[in-house]
């Protein structure tokens, strides 16, 4: 006989984001489906109830996981849910290698980097919130659920950035990490997804005006044009990476986006950090690199008829002189717009420093009554 839904027990499972930022997005994203995974995939007779929520659980960077373990055990008790689990863009790891998520039965509690889980952080999630779920109801003494939790092995392997299992299975106390190097590649992949480069793209707005604004006055001086043509490929290759480089350090050094080492982020911790910010600020500089680029080819063709630029170079002309022109435009563009970029709002630019975590707007924290 069928139970009917009042008698049916329920178990609550809260999601808890810190810090609230990308990991806030993630949560609510994963709220919302979360119920009907674990009735499909742990016990369909049991009422899910998924509580989201951020705020009293900090991520403490000389603490380690342990220290966000306990802090996460004291929102499960007060918020009275059955278990939490804490998504947090922290890079985690142990001796040097990239901890995914580790999880406590005893304190009934779990914590997952999401840069640890590379680029498909979404899907990864799926296939792991519900085995993690399971794991932690499965070891605890009160038999909530049926005894067919997923053993630690088939977990690691349900999620590729778990490469094994480490900890003291009995008591319930796991760390699942990833491989040595690839893990490391896969964290800084995740790293990287986590600071969404898009949004610092979006956010040199200035930098882009005052790039294009000295491509313009730069494609009117036939100086330019013969520069172009007398500079070889690796020579206008060294010029664009310099200015990139430029960029680069100049966002960090004007917006003081270097992460130091001290008493509350240990070594290891800010140079993952710094490392994130550089290579996001990078990936953002090398799109509008490119947006310029297009932008300054295309008005080089429409502006500069060839039977100009033939007699200013004392040759025939075809698209390559173009695409030269406006290679070497672009790398002197890009210094001019680093001065632009001085001028970029402090908040929008400083978005891009991996430690930085802004409230996302329009997030509330779920609390029992």
């Amino acid at each position: 006989m069928a139970i009917s839904e009042p008698h049916r027990p329920e178990i609550v499972v809260g999601l808890v984001a810190t810090p609230p930022d990308y990991p806030a997005q993630v949560v609510a994203r994963l709220a919302a489906e979360l119920a009907d995974r674990l009735a499909e995939q742990v016990d369909p007779h049991v009422r899910w109830t998924v509580r989201a929520g951020w705020g009293d659980v900090a991520p403490r960077r000389d603490g380690g996981v342990e220290a966000l373990l306990d802090d996460l055990a004291r929102r499960r008790a007060d918020a009275r849910w059955d278990v939490a689990i804490c998504l947090t863009d922290l890079p985690l790891h142990t001796e040097r290698v990239p901890l995914v998520a580790q999880t406590s039965a005893r304190r009934r509690v779990a914590a997952v980097s999401l840069p640890a889980l590379g680029l498909c952080q979404l899907r990864a999630l799926r296939a792991a919130i519900p085995g993690l779920v399971s794991r932690l109801l499965t070891d605890t003494s009160e038999g909530r659920v049926p005894p067919a939790g997923r053993a630690p092995a088939e977990l690691a392997a349900r999620v590729a950035a778990i490469h094994r299992v480490v900890g003291e299975a009995e008591a319930g106390e796991l760390g699942y990490l990833a491989s040595r190097l690839a893990g490391r590649v896969r964290l800084l992949t995740g790293m990287i997804r986590a600071n969404r480069p898009g949004r610092a793209l979006l956010g040199l707005s200035k930098l882009l005006v005052g790039a294009f604004a000295t491509a313009a006055f730069a494609l009117t001086t036939n100086t330019i044009w013969e520069m172009g043509d007398a500079l070889g490929g690796l020579r206008l290759t060294v010029i664009m990476f310099l200015g990139l480089t430029a960029l680069v350090t100049w966002l960090i050094i004007a917006h003081d986006l270097w992460e130091k080492p001290d008493r509350k982020t240990p070594a290891e911790l800010a140079r993952l950090f710094n490392l994130g910010t550089v290579l996001t600020l990078a990936l953002a500089a090398a799109v509008s690199y490119l947006v310029l680029f297009a932008g300054t080819t295309l008005v080089a063709a429409l502006l500069i008829d060839t039977s100009v630029l033939a007699r200013n170079l004392q040759r025939p002309v075809d698209l390559t002189d173009y695409l030269k022109l406006a290679w070497i435009i672009s790398s002197l563009a890009t210094v001019g717009g680093t001065i632009g970029s001085g001028l970029e709002d402090e908040d929008t630019v400083r978005a891009a420093a991996y430690g930085y975590h802004p409230e996302p707007g329009g997030w509330r924290d779920e609390r029992d009554a």
